[in-house]
């Protein structure tokens, strides 16, 4: 007897051909088997697929002012994806090439502009010193703190293009001393405003330019006290995570208008946009700073009035 073969005639209805099942069944068994395989083998043959596109979309999500150089690998292989990728790579040249037109035009601008603003500071103070009369005296002293705001936004500009183009360098900084040495120099400010300040420090080490993260505290020191009332308080931490978070009392901040105080030239309200002392780069500052340390700024408006804002480094 041979397996497969044999089949009792007693199971076979009369008048049809017998058929045997074990060799039906072993004829089926392969397309289950193939079937099984393709199913559980579709998942790496689609991620084999289209693991170039993941690794596009990898790139441009890492794509920043800091490093504008990166390009997708062309992948010569695969016309398709070759073409895909060359035209990635073009469209970032292009990218990279406004972007550092800007950068470039914002710091050669803020140069040939220092000159000047430096010469109407010296001679509206050699006015205010001489005289010349009661009316002289006033314009110059206008004029003086006119100049003294545009040789803020000048600066802040430069800030700007030098925080955009990225850190060419990095050295080992101590957070919260370099916090501490900030706060420092503006005691004054804080007595001056009627403010208390509340610091709770713990040793943090970071790597970046210790002259841009000093800018940084600078910004969001100033702001605290800039935008208080009589008699707030303002809050510096320093930790883990986040790095530095600067709290203040003040006015009520719309939540909707949180995201915009990061934006260039921009503030909450028309007397801040009028306001003489800054030129509303503060805050676009600390976060182009924080980015070129890879890093990243958030906020938040206090329940009671004023904001907080958060500073994550690496």
């Amino acid at each position: 007897m041979v397996l497969g073969t044999y089949v009792d005639s007693s199971f076979c209805p009369r008048g049809t051909a017998c058929r045997n099942p074990l060799g039906t069944i072993w004829w089926f068994l392969p397309l289950v088997l193939v079937v099984v395989v393709a199913i559980r083998g579709w998942r790496p043959v689609v991620s084999w697929v289209v693991r170039p596109l993941l690794d596009l979309s990898s790139t441009i999500d890492q794509l920043g002012p800091q490093n504008l150089g990166q390009r997708m690998p062309p992948h010569q292989t695969e016309r398709e994806l070759w073409v895909l990728s060359t035209a990635v790579n073009g469209m970032l040249d292009r990218v990279a090439a406004g972007f550092e037109g800007q950068r470039r035009f914002a710091a050669n601008a803020s140069h040939e502009l220092r000159t000047p603003l430096a010469v109407q500071r010296t001679l509206a103070e050699v006015a205010i010193v001489t005289g010349g009369g009661e009316d002289v005296r006033r314009l110059a002293a206008q004029l003086l703190v006119v100049n003294e705001r545009n040789e803020q936004l000048i600066e802040g500009l430069l800030v700007l293009a030098e925080a955009d183009r990225g850190l060419p360098g990095t050295i080992p900084v101590r957070l919260d001393e370099l916090v501490d040495a900030v706060v420092a120099r503006y005691g004054d400010q804080l007595t001056e405003h009627e403010l208390t300040l509340r610091r709770h420090s713990a040793e943090r080490a970071v790597s970046g330019d210790p002259v841009l993260l000093e800018r940084m505290i600078a910004n969001l020191v100033h702001n605290a006290i800039k935008y208080n009332r009589p008699g707030g308080w303002v809050e510096v931490h320093v930790g883990g995570e986040p790095a530095l978070s600067v709290r203040n009392s003040g006015d009520r901040v719309p939540a909707e208008a949180v995201d915009s105080l990061f934006q260039p030239f921009r503030r909450l309200t028309a007397e801040r946009l009028n306001h003489r002392d800054g030129a509303g780069l503060g805050l676009s500052i600390v976060n182009s700073v924080a980015t070129a340390h890879g890093g990243r700024v958030s906020a938040v408006a206090v329940a009671d009035g004023g904001l907080q804002v958060d500073v994550v480094l690496p």
